[in-house]
């Protein structure tokens, strides 16, 4: 019944796209380039292209969890107050993302910079293939340029790091054994009012057997938060499962490698020039600007198309 859902919804969508394509195309054969409608139409049908073109990438992503959301953690790595204040762009980055694709996203934790930024951040992100898409982003992303936080102005180089992994939808199949958690209970930190920052509302759950540590305080309530950091832990351990069974650590483990040079899989560079480039896939643009606002379609596509080849 799940197959037969997502096939259904997959024709679905495929039909709608046809069926605006062919209204779209008796549509701008009725206008001449002089007509202002003729505009409008242009631009409906651009959307529709990067419609098609996502739809058309989703055909791509054939891995069993690719179809499920995700959740998305993002940590500062080496440059101090710099990539602090570059974990934060990326967390806004990514939340513009999901805005710009129709994905629903909140920030589960985060733990700010001690002068500027964050130093780590977890997202949860709601809706169909938002894994198959952000695993794309796994790895070490690098900034260059001339640093806000320096009176001489120089020119600074700062990494983050990015990791996301699947939101398990069967938690049976997972087995969490109560003796084997540690759970504390803490103020939450940032904005959200007098009742979240007096109280300990904030839950740190670390599983002891594999030492994964999780953190919500995202909700008023010590008991939903808790609820929400067995859901993220559940995620956690449902991934480092496979990993295990399909024998794929080291691949893994690949990816996340030490915050700092060399390790990287995409540079952001915004002096002495501009430009964003994956070192994986060689794709690059000039338009930071739009990349550092959520524009990340053609990288997730140059990526899922090459490790599809």
């Amino acid at each position: 019944m799940a197959e037969r859902k997502l096939l259904e919804k997959r024709l679905g969508t495929w039909r709608s796209i046809e069926g605006r394509f062919h209204d779209l195309k008796e549509l701008l054969e009725l206008y001449s380039k002089d007509d202002e409608e003729y505009a409008s139409l242009q631009a409906d049908l651009e959307g529709l292209s990067r419609e098609l073109s996502r739809f058309e990438l989703r055909q791509v992503l054939s891995q069993p969890d690719d179809e499920a959301g995700c959740f998305l953690d993002i940590h500062s790595g080496a440059g101090g107050t710099e990539a602090c204040d570059w974990a934060e762009m990326l967390l806004r980055m990514y939340l513009r993302w999901c805005e710009l694709s129709g994905y629903d996203a909140r920030i589960l934790d985060i733990t700010p910079g001690d002068e500027a930024g964050i130093k780590s951040a977890t997202l949860e992100i709601d809706g169909d293939y938002a894994y198959g898409y952000l695993k794309c982003e796994i790895g070490i992303h690098r900034l260059v340029r001339l640093s806000p936080f320096d009176s001489n102005h120089r020119r600074h180089t700062s990494f983050a790091s990015v990791f996301a992994y699947p939101q398990v939808e069967n938690t049976a199949e997972i087995e969490i054994n109560e003796n084997d958690l540690r759970i504390d209970t803490y103020h939450a930190s940032g904005h959200g009012g007098q009742h979240v920052n007096k109280t300990d509302s904030a839950v740190r759950i670390t599983h002891i057997p594999s030492g994964i540590v999780v953190q919500c305080q995202s909700e008023r309530s010590q008991h939903k938060n808790r609820a929400m950091a067995i859901k993220v832990l559940t995620a956690r351990l449902k991934q480092k499962r496979e990993e295990e069974q399909a024998e794929e650590r080291a691949e893994i483990e690949s990816k996340k490698k030490r915050i700092e040079w060399g390790s990287q899989i995409r540079s952001y560079v915004l002096h002495p020039y501009n430009m964003v480039k994956d070192l994986r896939t060689g794709f690059e643009t000039s338009n930071t600007k739009a990349v550092l606002d959520g524009d990340l379609d053609e990288f997730i596509r140059a990526y899922l198309l090459s490790d599809k080849a």
